[in-house]
């Protein structure tokens, strides 16, 4: 008989048994709900009809490691489609129980599902239960098996709508069954049939949202694009501390590593595009940024996906790839890419910034290389990574194992004639090799350009086969065995990748031209790297605008003096009306093309001064700071210790207001910063070659504050006496009551400023780049009038450190030397190449029409604002960069900044000598000297072993003792301005124990040695002379014998007779006298020793053979250092080179070497050519 209590027991225990898949309970449980409860007849015939069609399902596709085709595989001739009428009948008679009729309801449609009857199941299937029994209020208190039917239904709707290609409608009938059952995702007491559903549920609506965001981009701004996945990673979590096995997860579903890979992707497209953060089912969280959270989120799924990935994946034998775990690092790469870059900021990577991120890369990395089998793609993205963090051996290596297995895979290929897909493609490996050139040439020292060197020789090799035409099968394979590289047709190549491979060449051609120790090759190799860099430049290969082939061509010119198409170049470069693509900034950062082409204006205003054109290269020192066209933009409104800030904001009668905001400075990396300080400096020495040393002494603290914005205070406590803050314009004293003040940094008194000094053509702030100002005169001073007859003939040209009197002063240039001719015009949309021609020689100009002037620009930059979408593409080739952001050790850029701080300090210390303020210039060289010793102390204390005093590390531009020859140079020459030239030569001696090839310390000392030879310079005195009168009473005081009341002192010891003594000298006498006449005995015995020697008080000039040990001296170091590749083009180096053979009487040799220094100085610019490229000819 029915009992209502053993009822509700029952139904309960029907419920769990369904609930936990125990099917064979069912029936029994079926049966005593029938007898103590027989009304409720929908129940028990839809627990039956359940337990068929899973039967039924279970036989029609058994469980296994391949998915089916569709969630539990549609069953052929299943026995329970006899009792549709009878369900539909229990659902219509069931009103007492509402969640038996939902579920008898879901048990219908899901029986028309697995007979493929998908048009009358969507009808069948309900909607969501509240949406079908509004009724019902309470959800929370639904049976798990009435969310479970839920979820069922949600499911079947949503396969079959999709299987009739409305795939929106089942996306909606996803989400909305979300928010009503979000509950599931978390619950503590899921069992098995709700897990599966869901797990069915989510993977569904996971790949149908992928494939949607696949098939349509724009799904990716809808906030809720990321729903399915954020609630995968809710289920996900669910597990509470038992992370979920990989593979498939239950019957029907796709594999769980897919669904994280889909995630992966979605997020991945969402970083690159630089799309809002989508904050739709998204967790609280503490992170304000929105990229801090897309950071974070990314990560996660990172971590999840490449555990299942590795943790599924074995190691592939010889003949096996693994492409999805290739295909997974590439898209690490791609978002490392766009997180390492400029556009990222430190504080919106989370924790450990740059530096966590890339070491997190290169573990991800090593974990790939232990699932692949000689990856060449894993090895690249190595090298680049380690690249990243300075890690500067470990790339290299990556990159010798890269190219080892490329080459042995592409002699395989040339053997066997069947490609390798594993292995990189043609102009993937060329990029790759072109990368290693540039880094080893920009980061590196000898051995690096020797390195690059030997890469370059084999590009050449290989360029030159390519234009030989397509070889044969035998010459390739021939190639390929002598270890060359080996490539089918140019044809196949894209231009882009010929264009870098003949840039890489032309680079490391210049490179070794520099560093070569081999002086008769070194004009071979610069022809060949001009060759080569007009071809990358060339317009059907399309790198036409490229900065860094402009950059490395200019300066190769530029230092062969071949000054007139050099300047072409970059001023074509300069006005190429380029459309922005914006999307570029999310790597290369704000502005980031106004601040690659800071080097080409800086190399622009050195060519101009070297033509003596002053104006127009202190126009391009201004155009490097204003094409920023707002100096906000580039200094922001920070203040140094709140002392100051910019004029530039004073200027604009800016308050501040208790905020300050950063500049494009503090996005800057060091080289960046060190290129704008090196712009200032140029400034600096054009203000000198114009208004003087006095002038630029008045603008040095500038430099100072100019370092100090860009650096930091390096613990350096030096006060001003009035801060200047950084200027976009070369300027002098703009006021002329600041004329007057003393101009010091240290406070002298000494120095105070001319009177009638002329005013300076730079003083003008005018805003307007269409032409120069005009000139304000000073009262009582006339104007400097510069015209292209007489350029400077009122000022000598003295450039080198010395200010000696054999410096040499230009001669004015002819008409027919070009400083009267227009230059050619400048095709603004056309190729670069044509201005150096074949073998590098310039070729003509295309017309003899003059020119728009530099200056008048038609606002070139201003056009920039219109952004063309569809050439986006093709800027990013031609703009991309081929390194990537190189992030330095703390350490590494601490020594870095020092080192240049000492740059700055030397630079101050030349301005003082040179203005006759000798306190100075020492005080000066003091504070460059304690910076050297404070690096040394810090160099002796590392304990890595991965720096050294004598070697400039990788990234440096200079070692310890370089810096300290620098700052022994620049004493050396002070000691010559405060005449006194043996302390002078202890100083350049101590220089070159240094740094034994120092270009200065070498000229410096050689042109003592030569005075010496030439006796100009004569022997300092044994005794050094005491002058009681000047010692005590001074140079205006009366003389002591005339005043004197004391008698005169005894002129012999006390206590001796006077007979003693005189008799002593007398037999002192006698022993010289007969001393020097065995002298002269044997002197005439010894016809080859020199003359007599006098005593050493009474000689009047050194001994011959001294005289010609000092000249000897003096020629060996000259034509050493003229050898080098850093003296090769010294002007002064070579003046005094033809000053030693003339000395010698060597009169051919002088006159050949004062050509070539008529030929060098005729070129040379207001400072030497590698200011203007700290990494070599690498931008």
């Amino acid at each position: 008989m029915p009992d209502a209590i053993k009822a509700a027991n029952y139904i309960q225990q029907l419920d769990d048994a369904r609930c936990e898949e125990n099917w064979d309970a069912v029936p029994e449980l079926v049966r005593k709900v029938r007898k103590h409860a027989p009304d409720r007849i929908c129940l028990t015939l839809t627990a039956e009809i359940e337990l068929a069609i899973t039967r039924a399902c279970q036989k029609a596709a058994p469980q296994d490691t391949d998915r089916p085709s569709t969630a539990g595989g549609p069953a052929v001739g299943i026995e329970v489609a006899s009792h549709i009428p009878n369900l539909i009948a229990a659902i219509e008679n069931e009103t007492q129980h509402p969640e038996e009729s939902f579920q008898a309801k879901v048990c219908l449609g899901w029986l028309h599902w697995v007979m493929k009857d998908y048009p009358i199941a969507l009808v069948r299937l309900p909607k969501n239960f509240d949406l079908e029994y509004p009724q019902c209020d309470n959800l929370d208190t639904l049976s798990e098996w009435t969310k479970v039917c839920a979820l069922k239904s949600t499911y079947l709707r949503a396969n079959c709508l999709a299987r009739d290609g409305q795939r929106d409608m089942a996306m909606g009938a996803f989400e909305s069954a979300l928010p009503s059952l979000s509950s599931v995702w978390t619950t503590k007491t899921a069992r098995h049939q709700l897990r599966y559903w869901a797990e069915l549920f989510l993977t569904e609506y996971c790949m149908l949202a992928s494939q949607a965001i696949r098939e349509n981009d724009e799904l990716l701004s809808d906030p809720n694009c990321l729903a399915s996945f954020r609630t995968w990673f809710k289920y996900w979590a669910s597990a509470k501390g038992q992370p979920l096995a990989g593979g498939y997860g239950f019957r029907g579903s796709v594999p769980r590593r897919q669904v994280w890979s889909e995630y992966y992707h979605v997020l991945s497209e969402l970083l690159q595009r630089d799309l809002p953060f989508p904050t739709g089912y998204s967790e609280p969280s503490n992170d304000s940024s929105a990229r801090s959270q897309l950071r974070a989120e990314l990560k996660k799924v990172e971590v999840i996906f490449q555990g299942l990935l590795y943790t599924e994946t074995k190691f592939p034998r010889a003949d096996e790839q693994r492409t999805e775990v290739e295909q997974f690092v590439d898209r690490v790469m791609q978002n490392w890419i766009i997180l390492n870059g400029h556009g990222w900021k430190e504080q919106d990577l989370g924790k450990g910034g740059r530096d966590t991120l890339s070491h997190g890369t290169l573990d991800t990395l090593y974990g790939a290389a232990t699932k692949t089998y000689h990856s060449t793609s894993v090895l690249r993205h190595l090298f680049t990574v380690h690249l990243a963090v300075a890690e500067f051996d470990l790339a290299f290596a990556a990159f010798d194992s890269y190219l080892d297995i490329i080459k042995k895979g592409k002699a395989r290929v040339a053997k066997t004639g069947h490609p390798e897909p594993a292995m990189d493609d043609d102009a993937t490996m060329l990029e790759t090799i072109s990368a290693c050139i540039a880094a080893l040439c920009r980061f590196g020292g000898r051995d690096a350009a020797e390195k690059a060197y030997h890469l370059g020789l084999q590009l050449e090799n290989l360029l030159e086969r390519l234009a030989n035409g397509e070889s044969s099968a035998e010459e390739n394979l021939n190639a390929a065995k002598d270890g060359h590289l080996v490539l089918p047709a140019a044809e196949s190549l894209p231009p882009r990748a010929l264009a870098l491979t003949y840039q890489a060449a032309g680079l490391a051609n210049a490179q070794w031209a520099r560093m070569t120790y081999e002086s008769e090759s070194r004009t071979h190799f610069q022809q060949k790297a001009v060759h080569c860099l007009s071809k990358s430049l060339s317009p059907e290969l399309g790198l036409g605008v490229d900065a860094r082939g402009v950059f490395a061509l200019g300066t190769l010119l530029a230092e062969q003096r071949n000054l007139h198409y050099a300047i072409n170049l970059v001023k074509t470069a300069l006005l190429e009306d380029v459309d922005i693509d914006e999307s570029q900034e999310l790597y290369r950062g704000p502005c980031w093309r106004e601040r690659s082409l800071i080097p080409l204006w800086h190399l622009l205003a050195l060519m101009l001064s070297a033509q003596q054109d002053y104006v127009m290269a202190a126009r391009a020192c201004e155009g490097a700071m204003e094409q920023f066209k707002d100096p906000f933009i580039l200094f922001g409104t920070r203040s140094l210790n709140g002392a100051y800030q910019s004029e530039h904001l004073n200027e604009a009668g800016v308050e501040d207001g208790g905020y300050t905001s950063n500049g494009i400075v503090d996005e800057m990396d060091d080289f960046e910063k060190e290129s704008l300080l090196e712009i200032k400096m140029t400034q600096l020495a054009i203000l000198e070659l114009v208004e003087g040393p006095t002038v630029a002494v008045n603008a040095s603290s500038e430099l100072l504050t100019l370092f100090t914005r860009l650096f930091g205070d390096l613990d350096q406590k030096v006060e001003l006496t009035k801060p200047e803050p950084p200027r976009t314009a070369v300027t002098a004293v703009t006021k002329e009551q600041n004329r007057n003040r003393r101009a010091s940094v240290f406070g002298s008194r000494s120095v105070r400023s001319g009177r009638g000094m002329r005013q300076s053509i730079f003083g003008s702030h005018d805003k307007n780049l269409t032409g120069i100002p005009p000139v304000p005169q000073a009262p009582g001073a006339p104007a400097i009038q510069v015209t292209n007859d007489e350029k400077r003939k009122s000022h000598s040209l003295s450039r080198s450190g010395s200010g000696r009197r054999h410096s040499l002063r230009r001669k004015s240039r002819s008409e027919s030397q070009g400083a009267t001719e227009a230059p050619p015009p400048m095709p603004v949309n056309g190729s670069l190449a044509h201005y150096a021609g074949k073998d590098g020689a310039a070729a003509a100009p295309l017309s003899e029409e003059p020119s728009t002037d530099m200056v008048q620009r038609t606002d070139s930059f201003d056009s920039n604002e219109d952004y063309n979408d569809g050439d986006a593409s093709v800027l990013a080739e031609v703009y991309g960069s081929l390194l990537p952001v190189i992030h330095f050790s703390q350490e590494h850029s601490k020594r870095k900044r020092k080192a240049i701080l000492i740059k700055v300090w030397l630079t101050i210390a030349g301005f003082y000598r040179r203005a006759g303020l000798v306190a100075d210039a020492q005080q000066a060289c003091t504070e460059a000297q304690n910076i050297v010793q404070a690096l040394e102390a810090e160099i002796l204390n590392d304990t890595t072993g991965n720096v050294s005093l004598r070697e400039a590390g990788w990234g440096e531009t200079k070692s310890t003792e370089e810096l300290y020859a620098d700052v022994w140079a620049e004493k050396g020459y002070l000691s010559v301005a405060c005449g006194k030239p043996y302390e002078a030569r202890a100083d350049f001696e101590t220089a070159l124990t240094h740094f034994p090839d120092h270009p200065v310390a070498i000229v410096g000392l050689s042109d003592i040695l030569l005075d010496i030879y030439s006796e100009k310079l004569l022997p300092p005195p044994v005794v050094p002379s005491f002058n009681l009168e000047e010692s005590i009473l001074g140079d205006n005081s009366t003389p002591l014998q005339a005043t004197s009341k004391f008698p005169e002192l005894p002129s012999q010891p006390l206590g001796l007779g006077t007979r003693k003594v005189e008799g002593k000298l007398e037999k002192e006498e006698d022993n010289l006298e007969n001393g020097m006449a065995a002298l002269k005995l044997k002197s005439i015995s010894s016809p080859n020793r020199g003359p007599e020697l006098p005593p050493p008080h009474k000689a009047t000039s050194l001994p011959l053979h001294d005289r010609l040990a000092a000249r000897d001296r003096a020629y060996g170091l000259l034509s050493g250092l003229t050898k080098l590749g850093t003296g090769w083009n010294n002007s002064e180096a070579w003046f005094t080179l033809a000053r030693a053979y003339e000395e010698s009487g060597q009169v051919d040799k002088a006159k050949g070497a004062l050509w070539w220094c008529v030929e060098l100085e005729d070129g040379r610019g207001a400072r030497e050519w590698t200011c203007v490229d700290a990494g070599g000819y690498v931008l």
